[in-house]
Formats: C-alpha cells, structure tokens, sequence
C-alpha cells in the first residue's frame, strides 16, 4: 500500500463488541473484517474507534491503531494502544481509513488532544464535492488528506486552522466523522 491511501470511507459496518488492551485483539460484531470482496478493512488500515467530527458532534472518541492483523471477519488485532483513550471500548461505532500509520503515532492529530473539549484535530479526507460543499465557510481547504484543527477563541469564537498533508484528486469520502463541508 503507498504511504497516503486514496479511501477515507472504507467500509465498517458492524459495532465493536470489545478492545483488550493487553493484547490488543478488537471483537466486533456483525463486522467484515479483511473481506476483500466487499472492501472491507485489511492489515494497515487505520481504526478509529468512536467518533467526534470538526464541530464536536458524535459520540466518545476513543482513538485509534493501526491493524496489524486480521483473525476472521469478525476479530482483528491492533499494533498499539498509545492514541487509545483508556476507557473501556464496548458496544461502539467504529470507522476505517487508508490513512497513513503515522497519523495514529503522531499525537498532534489525535481527537484526544483537546483541553476541556474546546479543541479537536484530526486528520480527514476531502473529495472535491466535499472541497466544493465547504467553499466560502470556515472549513474551506483543498483535496486530499488534510489536517483539521478547530478550537473556541477567548470569545467563544469556533476557529479552524487547516493544513493539506498531501493534495490529491481522486480521493474517496464518506467515513464518520464527515468533514463538515460534507455533510
């Protein structure tokens, strides 16, 4: 696989029924783990496990690992649990991405990061269509995989810094959480 994936929106369908911390093995329920006849997630994807997107909404972000593994459609294991949040993981959405593995190990995109929830990052992939939705808002930015920090000012203003991580056409979107200009 080249470094930067062209897919955010890999398919996930299924919940995770359970992490082990320990051994880093990931039941899921329903799940499609490594089926490569519906484009389901392989070794050296990312899992994201939760979801909040560029505004805060969604559920608890738990973190994310790269798969090293994959046992059966339904088990897989991860490399790390050091972008994990801590919390036991049970019964949650779940979301895979073509991302690149130094995202999970880079701290600086982790949607753990915020203090008090008044900042986010994260690292998304923006289509055209996606670019086009977000023209002439906050979150306006180019294609391809690009990094989003949002936080409140003194004021309580929402402000977005953005910064394209490699710019690229033909990039498949979709995955939660949605960049906001493609909702």
């Amino acid at each position: 696989m080249a470094l930067w994936g062209n897919n955010d929106n890999v398919d996930s369908t299924g919940t995770i029924v359970s992490v082990d911390y320990t051994t880093g093995e990931v039941i899921g329920s329903g799940t499609t783990f490594g089926d490569a006849t519906v484009g389901s997630a392989k070794t050296g994807d990312i899992i994201h496990f939760g979801y909040r997107d560029a505004t805060g909404a969604g559920s608890t972000y738990y973190g994310a690992a790269v798969i090293v593994g994959i046992a059966s459609t339904t088990v897989l294991t991860i490399g790390s649990t050091m972008n994990l949040s801590g919390a036991a993981i049970g019964s949650t959405s779940f979301t895979v991405s073509e991302a690149p593995k130094s995202f999970v190990l880079n701290s600086a995109y982790s949607q753990n990061t915020g203090v008090g929830g008044t900042a986010d990052k994260f690292v998304y992939g923006i289509s055209t269509s996606g670019s086009e939705a977000a023209a002439t808002t906050q979150f306006e930015t180019g294609v391809g995989w690009v990094g989003i920090t949002t936080y409140n000012d003194t004021d309580g203003n929402l402000r977005v810094k953005k910064e394209i991580l490699v710019a690229m056409s033909g990039i498949a979107t979709g995955n939660i959480p949605a960049f906001p200009g493609q909702k």
